[in-house]
């Protein structure tokens, strides 16, 4: 039988989501449906939830997973009342993180994902920005304020990356496109005249050719653009440049857009800006 898992939390929910996600995808046998549910700062809301937790465990036969990420004692104490198997990060981690410590914590909500100092934020929204100015080629004159420049065919994850780079961890990304204008006359993939000078930040993406077939196929059904022996060529060719011209790449045919950028920052040694959210 399914089983259901509610992530709750005083504030976003990104904590409590995020944690519950990382350790329920140990388990690929058990079918597991999450609910998030953010923003549970009173004692109404709390009661209103514990009704609809145990509703989940009659209709499924089983008692929900709960994972919770909750400051407050009060809506807390509702909570450990409901029906489910309970994990309370907050007072499993935080206690002797106290007593370790020798201080008490502050027990502010929404902590990890505020605002906070205005300058962190402010920069994360500038790199946003930049990326997104940045993405598939635009404004190249730029190229010199980037921290990196992703390279790769269309469709393989470039813009991901970048905004993904961008949002967690204030590193400033472009990213251009290689095509068949950057070819030779002989038909040889070379590196771009207006990423010559910033060889030193590029970093290439590529793919399996099957997969790249079926994403191009979603936008541009039955294209040459598509077709299999078009993305075997083109992918072929990119990381036949990456080789000559010593262009670091992740194939990111089996890994997420985290795995991608966390994997690109391990191996450049790029500067994070700020922690991960």
């Amino acid at each position: 039988m399914p089983r259901t898992a509610f992530f709750i939390s005083d504030g976003t929910g990104i904590t409590a989501e995020g944690l519950g996600r990382s350790l329920l995808a140990q388990f690929e046998d058990v079918e597991i449906r999450m609910l998030t549910k953010p923003y549970i700062d009173t004692l109404e809301k709390a009661q209103a939830l514990v009704q609809v937790i145990e509703a989940t465990a009659v209709r499924d036969g089983e008692q929900p997973i709960i994972i919770d990420t909750i400051v407050d004692e009060d809506v807390r104490a509702v909570i450990r009342e409901s029906i489910g198997f309970k994990v309370d990060v907050f007072s499993t981690f935080l206690k002797p993180l106290e007593e370790e410590l020798g201080t008490h914590s502050s027990y502010t909500v929404g902590r990890t994902h505020s605002i906070g100092r205005d300058d962190v934020y402010m920069d994360r929204i500038h790199s946003v920005h930049f990326a997104l100015d940045n993405d598939d080629g635009a404004r190249t004159y730029q190229y010199g304020k980037a921290d990196v420049i992703l390279i790769g065919v269309s469709r393989c994850g470039k813009t991901p990356t970048s905004l993904y780079l961008a949002l967690q961890f204030g590193i400033r990304a472009a990213n251009y496109p290689l095509t068949e204008d950057d070819q030779d006359e002989d038909g040889t993939l070379k590196l771009p005249r207006v990423l010559a000078p910033y060889r030193h930040k590029l970093f290439g993406l590529t793919i399996d050719p099957r997969r790249l077939a079926a994403i191009r196929h979603e936008r541009r059904p039955n294209s040459r653009y598509s077709s299999l022996d078009q993305c075997v060529q083109e992918v072929q060719q990119a990381e036949a440049l990456y080789r000559q011209m010593h262009v670091p790449f992740i194939d990111t045919t089996r890994f997420s857009v985290e795995e991608i950028s966390t994997r690109m920052i391990a191996e450049t040694g790029l500067h994070r800006r700020f922690s991960p959210r």
